[in-house]
């Protein structure tokens, strides 16, 4: 005999899903899912104020309010040529090598990562910055676009990375652990990001043609090019592990300097900071109303007891621990192909995170895992995001010539995280360092 809240539930998600398939944002299906089965077993008069107490937790969140200062200082950045800063200064180093445009990508990536924290506008600025030099250069059209769409997952693991500030708000943990968290696996990501270029260099040298090589002076003066990008990711990321300045602080700090460096750039004028304004408003809005909705909906799952049923038919089940990672794994790969992956994160969460805790591991190392999952996501077809943008930015790639070149760093990332799951401590051994 099925509980009947566990049944509500069970009607409640496949109306949700319906919705979601009706085109019905995915923050408002979830809120409207989490208020009527709520109402089901509290009354309505209860159900209906989580319309009020959830939309003013979210507004008065501190953690949330650094996600509009992130979104608007990567939008800044980009803007003011920051981003072709980074790359030029990476591509003085290593572009003279074979792949070495390739690798100048993704350590243009992970640099600007850290300063944006979003992996679209990551892949949309290397794009048109990165791109046309590789073709110039005459690097393959599915390296050159491999390299851009995968080294810009990035931007979502460099610190700060918005989805980290996501997860933290979703699940109550403390953000600066999640940046602290990410910084070793981002340097294993760029690492096998570099052997992954290089092995496709050597199996297809033309693919990956060696550049000029730039002399010392030239180095140099890349480096002083690049004075604008390392101020603000020496503020915002040094000043937030040195106890400066807490996430939202260095946030302000980091929108004020980045906005200095626009307005003395050739960029500036009113039209073009009303459309970085409008975008991070857009995309501020969206993300809003999905935390909301998914604060309502967890409410509604808590309520029917289903996440501690879940955890024990798992645990009934036998399988071990590192079984049920990777079962998890497997379903979020299979959710990012029908969800865009941040949609499919704060879905899943108030099912897969009592799981987590109850199986005993750190919720901040299944954050870095949830956030690398994403990444898998974000390139994988036929939803990943980052290859509708890419193509977007480079109409006359074909998608499959995307898909192509992102494979190698598809693998990379599969290995990346299959270290991360037997050596936990990668991600865990800074947040303890800094306690």
């Amino acid at each position: 005999m099925v509980d009947q809240p566990i049944l509500w539930l069970a009607c409640g998600m496949l109306a949700m899903f319906s919705m979601i398939a009706l085109h019905v944002p995915i923050g408002v299906s979830m809120a409207i899912v989490g208020v009527v089965g709520s109402s089901m077993i509290l009354g309505v008069g209860p159900a209906l104020s989580l319309l009020a107490v959830e939309p003013a937790s979210a507004i008065s969140s501190l953690d949330l309010a650094s996600i509009p200062l992130f979104l608007l200082m990567g939008s800044l950045a980009a803007s003011a040529g920051i981003s072709s800063d980074i790359y030029n200064a990476a591509s003085s180093f290593i572009g003279h090598r074979r792949g070495g445009l390739s690798m100048a990508t993704v350590a243009g990536c992970a640099g600007f990562g850290a300063i944006c924290g979003s992996s679209v506008a990551t892949t949309a600025s290397m794009a048109k910055i990165a791109l046309p030099e590789m073709e110039k250069r005459g690097y393959s059209s599915s390296l050159a676009a491999g390299s851009i769409a995968g080294g810009g997952s990035l931007g979502i693991l460099i610190p700060p990375s918005i989805i980290m500030v996501l997860y933290a708000v979703l699940t109550e943990q403390f953000v600066l652990d999640l940046f602290a968290a990410g910084v070793i696996p981002g340097i294993i990501s760029v690492i096998l990001y570099f052997i992954a270029i290089r092995i496709v260099a050597y199996r297809n040298p033309e693919a990956a043609p060696a550049g000029d090589r730039v002399g010392w002076s030239g180095r140099w003066a890349s480096i002083r090019a690049a004075w604008r990008a390392a101020t603000i990711i020496v503020l915002v990321t040094f000043g937030i592990y040195a106890g400066v300045f807490t996430v939202i602080e260095a946030a302000s700090v980091g929108v004020f300097v980045t906005s200095v460096f626009w307005v003395f750039s050739s960029a500036r004028s009113w039209k073009t900071l009303a459309g970085i304004l409008k975008e991070t408003a857009a995309t501020t809005g969206m993300i809003f109303v999905m935390v909301v909705g998914a604060h309502t909906l967890s409410y509604f799952v808590t309520l029917t007891d289903a996440p501690n049923i879940l955890v024990d038919t798992i645990s009934n089940a036998g399988l071990p621990p590192l079984g049920i990672i990777f079962s998890l794994l497997l379903i979020y790969l299979v959710l990012g192909a029908v969800f865009e992956a941040v949609a499919a994160m704060v879905l899943t969460l108030p099912f897969v995170f009592p799981l987590i805790l109850n199986l005993g591991y750190d919720p901040i190392w299944w954050g870095i895992i949830n956030v690398m999952i994403i990444e898998i996501a974000a390139v994988t077809p036929p939803i990943g995001i980052n290859l509708f943008v890419m193509r977007a930015v480079a109409p006359h790639l074909a998608l499959k010539t995307i898909i192509r070149g992102v494979t190698p760093f598809i693998m990379a990332d599969v290995v990346r995280i299959t270290l991360l799951i037997l050596f936990p401590a990668a991600a865990t051994f800074l947040p303890q360092l800094l306690r």
